[in-house]
């Protein structure tokens, strides 16, 4: 299960040097690359996770072009302007399309400081069926009524997708791109990542329910949505349920101890 909140480590401590600010969602947006790519969520070198560094002119780490996510490390994340382009030279390059999503998303979503998007294979077969992503199970209820939709126009290469994009998804935290892939954003790369998890799993369940080939069950509306609210932390004070509240920051201290024990590297 479950709920919004934000990931202990994706605040700075005020004592923090800005450089040590900076390597330390360096370590963290690594871990989130291999952690992608543990749980075979890529696409060889393409799809992007970015992330806002703090400061007044807009910056954004992002993987080099040309490396796999299994071998991101905090040390080779680039960092690009809003344009996509290199702030500083270094021995990369970077693919600017790539970034077309994200600098939209980051541009017009003060609060999405990470955007990771994927072209999974679950997540693409969910993003080619007519009726998005189902209320099948707890997993895709967390996104009920809370997911956002954008018609496919190509691959994304046009700035003239950009309002579209920003239209379509909103101040929702989860985009499926139809005959595309999957986006999440948060407040943290490691939050964007639970997303993520969560909804690929969801698209993986759909999948695997409706290859079955038997007459599915759907909760009625009422159902999903309470539980969308208690999935999302929505619930007004005073409702019965249980505190929970601190499950992803205990996940997120899970999938950081999984990280350094399949990728030590990733904090080089």
């Amino acid at each position: 299960m479950t709920t919004a909140t934000s990931a202990r480590r994706s605040t700075p401590s005020p004592a923090a040097s800005p450089d040590e600010t900076e390597w330390n969602l360096r370590v963290e947006l690594a871990a989130v690359y291999r952690l992608v790519a543990h749980f075979k969520m890529t696409d060889l070198i393409f799809s992007h996770i970015s992330l806002r560094l703090p400061g007044d002119e807009p910056r954004f780490l992002i993987n080099p072009y040309g490396l796999l996510f299994e071998e991101i490390t905090a040390s080779n994340l680039v960092v690009v302007g809003l344009d996509g382009e290199l702030v500083s030279p270094g021995g990369h390059r970077v693919n600017p399309a790539g970034f077309v999503i994200h600098s939209a998303i980051h541009e017009a979503r003060p609060d999405a400081h990470s955007v990771l998007h994927t072209h999974s294979r679950f997540g693409c077969a969910v993003a080619a069926q007519k009726g998005g992503l189902l209320p099948l199970n707890q997993m895709s209820m967390e996104f009920y009524d809370r997911t956002a939709y954008h018609d496919y126009e190509g691959v994304a290469l046009n700035d003239d997708e950009k309002a579209r994009l920003v239209d379509d998804l909103g101040d929702r935290n989860a985009m499926i791109l139809r005959n595309h892939g999957l986006l999440t954003v948060g407040e943290s790369a490691s939050r964007a990542f639970l997303r993520m998890f969560y909804l690929e799993r969801a698209c993986e369940i759909q999948i695997a329910a409706q290859s079955a080939g038997q007459d599915l069950v759907l909760p009625s509306h009422e159902i999903a949505e309470h539980t969308a609210r208690q999935l999302n932390n929505e619930h007004p004070s005073g409702a019965d349920d249980h505190d929970n509240s601190d499950n992803l920051d205990l996940a997120w201290d899970a999938l950081q101890r999984l990280a350094d024990r399949i990728a030590p590297d990733h904090r080089s």
